[in-house]
């Protein structure tokens, strides 16, 4: 693929895998773009790409941005050539030692509890295809996983027994996650009633399939959690890693530790965790500001 696919394929990825904006899916895509035309004037291979090269672009950028606008561009090089590794497109990423100028973060949107159970409610259970998405939603919600771990799962994975999944993340590092009962309930059911009717193939080892019996896509799920948002009446933008940020408030809220949630959501670094204890502080906010009689 040329660079521009490349980052066409990235947007994507950020959109669904990430959840990105649309604000910043159009900030990342013009900088990378800008990237992009940087790259062909020096008539340079994506291969040939290496730090020395990056930190003369970025310090070309410095002379006519803001802090914030040299950050995000940055920060989307990095990410972009991060993502490239973890395609295996490249096999080392020439991006990672540039440092990001720091910028204070903005808290992730999510979905109350009421929320997410109104969406865990719309998928029509009476049907292979309602029961496989509920199944799926649910999972979703019951561990947080990456949207990209979700649809890579296999049915080996799932060790209905103790309770638990495996999951293959960042890095190819190994992770068990613990599964509540009415995941595990539904996710039973699915593989029982509905699953034989998408394996086209007979024998396919992915726990979740579409109907052309493959692997769901990234985008594909996405486009389907969106459908059951809209059903539900949510106004709020839903993506995937949403319902990964919702996962992780509502364990901090009702009293998880921070170490727990940071290995059930496989952070590398206990500092990025650290962001859903400042949403659990706005969230007592709110409820203090809601039922104190003097607030």
């Amino acid at each position: 693929m040329s660079f521009r696919e490349l980052i066409d394929q990235f947007m994507i990825y950020l959109r669904i895998e990430k959840g990105a904006s649309k604000n910043t899916l159009e900030a990342y895509k013009r900088d990378l773009n800008e990237l992009a035309d940087f790259l062909k004037e020096k008539d340079v291979s994506l291969n040939e790409i290496d730090i020395d090269m990056l930190s003369n672009y970025v310090k070309l950028l410095s002379k006519r941005l803001s802090r914030r606008s040299l950050a995000r561009n940055i920060s989307a090089i990095r990410t972009f050539f991060r993502f490239l590794v973890s395609e295996g497109i490249l096999m080392e990423n020439p991006a990672r030692l540039l440092e990001v100028p720091k910028i204070s973060k903005t808290l992730p949107g999510i979905l109350n509890e009421h929320e997410i159970e109104l969406l865990l409610n719309q998928p029509p259970i009476s049907t292979p295809i309602g029961l496989r998405d509920k199944a799926m939603i649910e999972l979703l919600y019951a561990t947080g996983v990456r949207v990209s771990e979700l649809v890579h799962l296999r049915i080996n994975d799932m060790d209905f027994n103790n309770g638990y999944i495996k999951v293959m993340g960042k890095g190819s590092k190994e992770r068990f996650i613990p599964v509540g009962e009415k995941a595990l309930n539904i996710i039973k059911e699915y593989i029982k009633e509905a699953r034989q009717k998408f394996d086209k193939k007979k024998g396919s080892p992915y726990l979740f399939l579409n109907n052309r019996g493959e692997p769901f896509t990234r985008q594909g799920f996405w486009k389907m959690l969106k459908s059951y948002a809209k059903k539900a009446g949510i106004k709020k933008r839903i993506t995937p890693h949403i319902i990964r940020h919702s996962f992780a408030t509502h364990l901090l809220k009702n009293g998880a530790d921070l170490r727990s949630v940071q290995m059930m959501l496989g952070h590398s670094d206990i500092s990025t965790t650290q962001i859903y204890t400042h949403i659990d502080r706005s969230y007592l906010k709110e409820v203090y500001n809601r039922c104190h009689p003097r607030a």
